[in-house]
């Protein structure tokens, strides 16, 4: 990224309403995939297709997601931010629309896939603009108010989906995108700055070689991992084909990307740099630790104790609400002790608050869970923020677009492998009648990813704040930025 690219000076008063318009925006693309995650069924009666044909609409969505994310870097840097964010969110509210008025299947499908590529492009985006306009000291309490999307997902998503489903037409769970992702793009054209590149300023060709190699390479990866769910869990020629050809691909394209001189689609070499090649490690498990959450507890409540969409819903409110709560302090907590302490924490919380469900019965107080639940998402909220922002801490600012490209990356093939363990631990229960016993055992691999996560924790830098060697010195200092 160019000097001409760097944001104007601006005052704390910029810094919220560039956030707001960030949160605002960015919270569609987080909001719909648990809004439609719960719908898929009443998809399968109102379009009359097959339960193989419906599952498309979130894999189609969650593919085009993690494939659009290696071009955000670059397509930033040609395009600059403010028009990349504009054309993500406007992509994403005109594939809403048309997925609202899909006649058919294959019709939602492909408009699914337009709005997974603006939200792939949204999501590192969002991290990238909030990190480059914000001076080092207050990048850990705005990573915790940039991320508030996250965090909002798992309330708002599944009651807004158990609304629409219990009361309103199926078309509705798109069609609500639709006035908030205007309101985002008016925000966005106020209030995030104009970055364009000069004229004939340099930029970056497109690494297309790369992309041949990534794209693919993740796409095999994922729609692998997606279909673990049968019988035959990781053995199936369904997974392991497409697995094993994705790993293929993006080895070649980690050995590309080493001995290339050019800039790479992901400019992988930034893990050379400590503190984020750290923070990919624990960003991984906690992707895992993440998904496979959001994935185990909804079934928890419909299978085993037999609440409806919009019940179970409901039952989680305690744990998004303990996430939101712990953000407001996060930030703090995190420059008095230490980025590597408190990931290590919230890893540990979170683990011990997701034993309770490897144990619990048929007859387990739902006020003994919601409590649990509360528990569970203090250490959610602990655990994220740190990791995220160490990521960032030892880069200039032309680099962080690269950061936010490799860690989003990560959580998803993470997220990706945690849900389809989870997934076939149930599976594998259930074909020999022992549901509640697939339970438990998915709870406690979830507690073994965490726990993994906190081990990983334990590598990440004491501090949140760059770490500068005289001898090398680190990143240059922002231009007057936001605080």
């Amino acid at each position: 990224m160019t000097e001409s690219q760097i944001a104007p000076p601006a005052s704390a008063q910029s810094t919220g309403r560039l956030l707001a318009a960030l949160i605002v925006g960015g919270s569609t693309a987080i909001l719909d995939t648990t809004i439609v995650a719960i719908g898929l069924h009443t998809l399968t009666t109102a379009l009359h297709a097959p339960i193989s044909t419906i599952q498309w609409v979130s894999t189609g969505y969650l593919l085009a997601l993690a494939v659009a994310i290696p071009f955000v870097s670059w397509a930033q840097g040609r395009f600059g931010g403010k028009r990349l964010w504009l054309f993500a969110l406007g992509l994403f509210v005109l594939g809403s629309a048309l997925s609202a008025c899909a006649w058919n299947a294959g019709a939602l499908v492909a408009f699914r896939v337009l709005q997974g590529l603006g939200g792939g492009i949204m999501l590192p985006l969002l991290q990238t603009l909030a990190m480059q306009h914000t001076v080092p000291e207050s990048r850990t309490r705005v990573m915790a108010t940039a991320s508030l999307p996250i965090a909002l997902g798992p309330i708002l998503g599944p009651l807004l989906g158990g609304i629409v489903l219990s009361w309103l037409d199926w078309r509705w769970m798109f069609l609500i995108n639709v006035p908030v992702g205007i309101v985002g793009l008016v925000l966005a054209v106020r209030f995030v700055a104009t970055d364009a590149p000069a004229p004939g300023a340099a930029r970056d060709l497109l690494d297309v070689g790369g992309a041949a190699l990534m794209i693919p390479g993740l796409a095999g990866l994922l729609y692998g991992l997606s279909n673990a769910y049968g019988a035959a869990g990781f053995a199936s020629a369904e997974v392991l084909l497409p697995c094993l050809g994705g790993a293929v691909l993006l080895g070649v394209f980690v050995l590309r990307a080493a001995c290339r001189r050019e800039a790479s689609l992901v400019d992988l070499r930034l893990l050379r740099v400590p503190s984020v090649r750290t923070a990919t490690v624990a960003l991984t498990f906690a992707g895992g630790v993440l998904f496979a959450g959001n994935f185990l507890l909804p079934l928890f409540f419909q299978s085993l104790r037999g609440y409806s969409p919009l019940g179970a819903a409901l039952l989680l409110i305690p744990q998004g609400v303990g996430t939101l709560l712990v953000r407001l302090v996060v930030g703090r907590l995190t420059d008095r002790f230490g980025a590597r302490t408190m990931a290590v924490t919230g890893a540990l919380v979170m683990a011990g608050a997701t034993v309770p469900f490897a144990l619990a019965g048929p007859g387990t107080s739902l006020w003994l869970l919601g409590a649990v639940l509360f528990v569970r998402g203090l250490g959610n909220g602990i655990l994220l923020i740190p990791i995220m922002t160490v990521a960032y801490v030892d880069l200039e600012q032309e680099k962080m677009a690269h950061a936010s490209a490799i860690t989003r990356i990560v959580q998803q093939l993470g997220g990706a492998f945690g849900t389809a363990l989870v997934a076939v631990l149930l599976a594998a229960h259930a074909s020999v009648g022992a549901s509640a016993a697939g339970f438990d055992a998915a709870f406690w691999w979830t507690v073994a990813m965490t726990m993994a996560a906190a081990l990983a924790g334990l590598f990440l830098p004491k501090s949140g704040q760059a770490q500068v060697d005289p001898a090398h010195p680190g990143p240059t200092a922002p231009s007057p930025g936001l605080r």
